[in-house]
């Protein structure tokens, strides 16, 4: 083989596992370094949450589904702030990488589409996983929320940060200005985090919204929660796991073949 061939090699084997780890390990030194942003905050306003509805609802709230309010309302806040920092995580990154001019430095490396996608996604994923650990935390020292099947927990936190991950990922890649990327985020996600029965029962609502809810892999997410902290839900958690691994495939799709395209980041 000549130098010239030998040039279009990669030397890694089939998997550039060093490239994709530091790319992982870029991703999580970017948010821990603004920790108090990034870990402290959630905690703080997963507090101010349960804080204000013990104000304005207190006592006068009966029990949801057989547990006491703040018991059921807390796996729901956990959820919806891990979900929220996990798409702040891919979207901000790429977003400020484009718009600071610095993308190609994550482009140029010998990293292919679907390593790529991995390292941005491993960042999303312990951003999600940090703050839900502390935030249970705080919810069992201040709510004695325990945790009643730990396992389903760690499952849909962990496909709930892939999901969101993903969907920041096409966020950041489709904004070209920070203005889009927060109307991707105030139009789009909070109000489908806000309607999948973060602070309520779908139960409650009409047999149309019940529906509506249904369709929405948030919601999916949240209730899977929700039955690892209290072992209560609206859905069984087998069909949870199903509906958002299904939506998680289909969103890497995307984001590979973006990735692998240069879909608004080589122009």
């Amino acid at each position: 083989m000549t130098k010239a061939n030998q040039m279009g090699v990669r030397r890694f084997g089939r998997v550039n596992w060093l490239g994709t780890w530091t790319l992982i390990r870029r991703e999580v030194k970017r948010f821990m370094n603004v920790w108090s942003q990034t870990v402290l905050a959630p905690l703080i306003n997963a507090g101010l949450f349960l804080l204000i509805f013990t104000i304005a609802i207190g006592s006068q709230r009966g029990d949801v589904m057989g547990v006491p309010f703040m018991v059921f309302l807390a796996p729901g806040i956990l959820t919806m702030t891990v979900i929220q920092n996990a798409f702040a995580n891919t979207s901000s990154s790429l977003a400020s990488a484009k718009v600071q001019g610095n993308i190609v430095d994550t482009l140029m490396p010998p990293l292919s589409a679907a390593e790529l996608v991995v390292g941005y996604i491993g960042g999303a994923v312990a951003r999600g996983a940090l703050v839900a650990v502390v935030i249970a935390i705080g919810s069992t020292l201040f709510l004695g929320v325990g945790m009643q099947a730990p396992l389903w927990v760690m499952v849909f936190v962990l496909l709930g940060s892939v999901l969101m991950g993903g969907l920041g990922m096409i966020a950041g890649i489709f904004a070209n200005k920070f203005d889009q990327l927060s109307a991707i985020s105030n139009f789009l996600v909070t109000p489908l985090a806000f309607l999948s029965g973060t602070f309520y029962s779908i139960e409650a609502l009409p047999p149309v919204m019940q529906g509506l809810s249904h369709a929405n892999p948030f919601f999916y997410i949240i209730d899977g929660v929700r039955f690892g902290m209290i072992g209560v839900s609206d859905s069984s958690p087998w069909i949870g796991m199903l509906v958002v691994s299904a939506a998680c495939v289909v969103v890497l799709a995307i984001c590979w073949r973006w990735m692998h395209t240069g879909y608004r980041l080589k122009s």
